[in-house]
């Protein structure tokens, strides 16, 4: 099954944007999942297992390395082309 997935990280530093920047870097790093990053959040979709598994590497990662940080996630089961823009009438 094939998912898309939207998450935003919010870490509670002062600090914050390299904390992101090495969140979207490690994603990055799956070849097995497409990613679309804009500036409120970002963008994932694939087979589920291949998502979940990128997203849950990364997450826990973050959450290692930094002292606190906020995931916000929702996910679809469904395969949304994120690589372009909506068209809106």
């Amino acid at each position: 099954m094939r998912i898309t997935l939207d998450i935003s990280l919010y870490p509670l530093d002062a600090d914050y944007k390299p904390v992101i920047k090495s969140f979207i870097r490690q994603l990055k790093t799956f070849s097995d999942i497409e990613l679309v990053t804009n500036q409120m959040s970002t963008q994932v979709r694939g087979e589920f297992g291949e998502v979940m598994s990128a997203v849950n590497q990364c997450m826990e990662t973050s959450m290692i390395d930094n002292e606190k940080v906020v995931f916000v996630t929702k996910c679809l089961n469904g395969d949304l082309e994120i690589s372009r823009l909506p068209e809106i009438g």
